[in-house]
């Protein structure tokens, strides 16, 4: 249309218009094809899902989140609890057996027949016999018994099965706790799942408008869109998609630890940082001072063996107890027995021959006791391997952790054109979700060393 000699004064007139027309249209089609799911970028992590039914938004912290869910589990913690209860009543059942017992016994009798009312004595003078009718046995009798006995040689194989009891009870009072902190835990890691899930959303948003702003096109085609930015637009959007499910269902997922309905959108409020000072020496120091469960159920175990051998043994020592009692019978005349009377006494019984049952049993128990203290050597071995492998884990997380903080730090700085503002936003949240990521990972690896040192273990009575 144009001649060669057409000067540039006159092309660049004619290109003014043009890039005006450019800038207008490039945000009226972005904002027109806007995605559903937009990400808030003035506030923390949160994302508005748009739905058919308006739901209500819950601003959350890690924090309550936990502390929602452990309110939305009771039941867990009260499992724990009960389980605690019970080993005490048993222990408390067990120390129960130092003292006296009382039992008592009452017996109505009927017999079928009239007893025989006879005594026979010899005549004086002529030598024979004379029976005269004396009534000895009752026909209908009631006796009362009430005895009262207390063991004697059986109270050092109570203590024995008291030391069994307190161990069961400090095995159970360890793993009470253990359902609180995996819930916390589990929490933690789909809170940070969800803040990571929503930073990628907002990655993923802002190339799907960065492909639908290059749309618009200048020169002769004058096309809105061609082929292959068609392809784009398809893929980022897909990839949108993708990510928005994801995010939906962590968010069901985190709704339903907390015990909220599922339509409820969160707005996670992202924690501080995560601050700890522990080196291998403490970490190791801790966890010998306070062990872990592992060790723990070992080292009872260990005294639960120990008594039984001890218990095992007293099947030598005859059973010795002293008893006293009350009776109210009239069975019998009271010429021949009072119908009231008290008794005191001693009950011994011992086993002389068992076909050698207790010598199997002894040595059945030895053999547990050894096998019992080895397991509690190993276990302890195993633990402070654990422990060292964890703290390594813990440094390896911590590095990637601040070393994530840092180019998100690099990438709030520098002079960026306007042109590659879509490029920055997506990579500031790429940036963050990193971040989050590597905090999530930090934070795992750090419980997981606290629950290995057992950080606040109950005490073990």
């Amino acid at each position: 249309m144009f001649g060669r000699g057409f000067s540039s004064v006159q092309d660049t007139r004619c290109c003014v218009p043009a890039v005006l027309a450019a800038a207008i249209l490039v945000p009226v089609i972005a904002a027109a094809q806007e995605s559903q799911i937009t990400p808030n970028r003035n506030g923390p992590s949160f994302l508005s899902i748009r739905g058919d039914v308006p739901a209500d938004v819950r601003r959350i912290t890690l924090a309550d989140a936990q502390q929602l869910a452990q309110a939305a589990n009771d039941p867990l913690a009260r499992l724990g609890q009960l389980q605690v209860e019970a080993a005490r009543q048993h222990r408390l059942g067990v120390t129960s057996m130092y003292f006296p017992s009382v039992t008592t016994q009452a017996v109505n009798l009927h017999l079928s027949e009239t007893p025989g009312q006879l005594l026979s004595f010899q005549r004086p003078l002529t030598g024979g016999l004379i029976s005269v009718p004396v009534g000895v046995v009752s026909q209908d009798s009631t006796t009362v018994n009430v005895v009262a006995t207390q063991p004697i040689t059986q109270l050092f194989a109570v203590r024995q099965l008291v030391k069994i009891a307190q161990a069961d009870e400090n095995i159970a009072r360890t793993k009470a706790g253990m359902p609180v902190t995996a819930l916390a835990r589990q929490v933690e890691k789909n809170f940070f799942d969800l803040l990571v899930a929503e930073r990628e959303l907002a990655a993923a948003a802002s190339d799907a408008r960065k492909v639908r702003a290059s749309w618009v096109t200048i020169g002769d085609a004058g096309l809105l869109g061609t082929a292959a930015q068609q392809t784009d637009a398809l893929r980022v959007e897909r990839a949108q998609a993708a990510v928005a499910g994801e995010v939906a269902t962590l968010t069901a997922v985190l709704n339903g630890l907390l015990g909220l309905a599922p339509e409820i959108r969160l707005e996670l409020v992202p924690p501080t940082p995560l601050v700890e000072n522990l080196t291998l020496k403490d970490a190791l120091a801790q966890a010998q001072a306070s062990p872990s469960l592992e060790v723990v159920e070992a080292e009872q175990t260990a005294v639960k063996a120990r008594s039984a051998a001890k218990l095992a043994k007293f099947a030598y020592v005859p059973g010795v107890a002293i008893l006293g009692g009350y009776v109210h019978q009239d069975a019998l005349s009271d010429v021949v027995l009072p119908e009231n009377f008290a008794y005191v006494g001693v009950v011994a019984t011992y086993t002389l021959f068992d076909s050698l049952k207790r010598e199997r049993a002894v040595k059945e128990a030895s053999a547990q006791e050894q096998a019992a203290a080895l397991g509690v050597e190993l276990t302890k071995a195993k633990s402070a391997a654990a422990v060292k492998s964890a703290y390594i884990e813990l440094e390896r997380s911590r590095d990637a952790y601040q070393f994530a903080r840092q180019m998100l730090s690099a990438s709030r700085t520098g002079v960026r054109l306007v042109s590659n503002s879509e490029n920055a936003e997506a990579g500031h949240a790429r940036a963050e979700a990193d971040v989050f990521r590597a905090e999530g990972r930090y934070r795992e690896a750090y419980a997981a060393l606290t629950s290995l040192i057992a950080d606040g273990q109950p005490t073990i009575r």
